[in-house]
């Protein structure tokens, strides 16, 4: 579940960046999205803002893999917030520079 305000179609808007947000009634603290690019394409970094999100882990794969294969971790799980932070609801917006081979 999404935040109507906030779609994850935000995502991929060229016109400045636009936050991608939970649903405030959905307790499952996790959100998860999948973009297709229209062709293979190297990964050479991402630039993540966070906006309250503690966690983040980038997962990637190719379209033509069978279903059953699993994603390849592109970015292991990182903090984006320290668990006090997160506890108190400090330091929520930021941005995090991961660039191949870091």
């Amino acid at each position: 579940a999404q935040d109507p305000r906030y779609p994850a179609e935000n995502l991929l808007r060229e016109d400045g960046p636009r936050p991608w947000l939970g649903c405030p009634r959905e307790r499952s603290r996790q959100l998860r999205a999948e973009l297709q690019l229209e062709r293979a394409s190297p990964i050479g970094y991402v630039d993540v803002g966070n906006c309250g999100c503690a966690f983040l882990q980038i997962e990637v794969g190719r379209s033509s893999w069978p279903l059953d294969r699993p994603y390849l971790t592109l970015l292991p799980s990182v903090a984006l917030m320290t668990p006090a932070d997160a506890k108190l609801g400090r330091n929520r917006c930021g941005v995090r520079m991961f660039k191949e081979g870091k």
